[in-house]
């Protein structure tokens, strides 16, 4: 994971992900979360959305009455955040070194943000400081992609035209190495003299088996660890596909 101080990956495309995937991940996963973490934490809880984005499940979360504070890496990401949420507290923070003033009830991280981690040891270190931010009892759940996710539409770019801007996204998984690459590049009108602006990023995601991630929460401390697939949690879609949603107490 990226010091908070350095550009994120994201920093350049964080505007293609706002507005492209803003009704995407959300109404995919509303079911399970429902079962497996709205329906344990009560309301007004202090709940830590970990690697928030840009915001769109920590909508949902201020929403439904619970006392947010996002966490993301990406400068940008957290900018437009704040932008659509303002009073809710937003910080530019690494997951791996998490520095809170305060406990939490619970914590969510969703969309395979945790896969944005690269290497088993710096998982281990996210998860023993999020555990760390947790109030003892309190509840952690997350989302990650397993090897099958990255599986689907390989090397084929998928394109978003609208009136003022173009999104062209691609994957890649290396089964050797399980690393995961999505190529983005976002075409944005500037509206001087019609010219287009071009930006363009790399994002790269580690697939895990199941089995390490489990074993990387219990060594953080985390009790109760338990792994539900996403679509017996109730996920549908391509979204549900590979995925795996990981429950767990401080």
């Amino acid at each position: 994971m990226s010091d908070a101080s350095s550009p994120s990956s994201y920093d350049p495309i964080a505007g293609m992900y706002h507005r492209f995937w803003s009704d995407w991940y959300l109404p995919a996963a509303l079911p399970a979360l429902e079962k497996i973490f709205f329906s344990r934490i009560s309301s007004a809880a202090r709940v830590l959305d970990v690697c928030c984005g840009s915001g769109h499940v920590t909508k949902e979360l201020v929403r439904r009455g619970y006392r947010v504070t996002g966490v993301d890496a990406s400068a940008e990401l957290i900018r437009l955040a704040r932008q659509e949420l303002p009073g809710v507290p937003l910080e530019i923070q690494d997951v791996c070194e998490l520095h809170l003033g305060e406990l939490f009830d619970a914590a969510l991280s969703t969309f395979d943000s945790l896969n944005h981690i690269l290497t088993l040891d710096g998982l281990a270190q996210a998860l023993t400081a999020i555990r760390r931010a947790l109030q003892p009892g309190g509840l952690f759940v997350f989302d990650m992609n397993l090897e099958q996710a990255y599986s689907l539409d390989l090397h084929e770019w998928h394109v978003t035209v609208r009136p003022e801007s173009v999104g062209l996204v691609r994957g890649q998984f290396d089964p050797a190495s399980k690393r995961a690459e999505t190529e983005l590049i976002w075409f944005l009108r500037t509206g001087e003299d019609d010219c287009w602006q071009r930006r363009h990023s790399i994002v790269a995601e580690q697939c895990y088996e199941k089995s390490d991630v489990l074993r990387a929460a219990g060594k953080a401390g985390f009790r109760n660890v338990e792994a539900i697939s996403a679509p017996d949690a109730g996920m549908k879609a391509d979204l549900g596909f590979g995925r795996v949603f990981v429950s767990a107490t401080a």
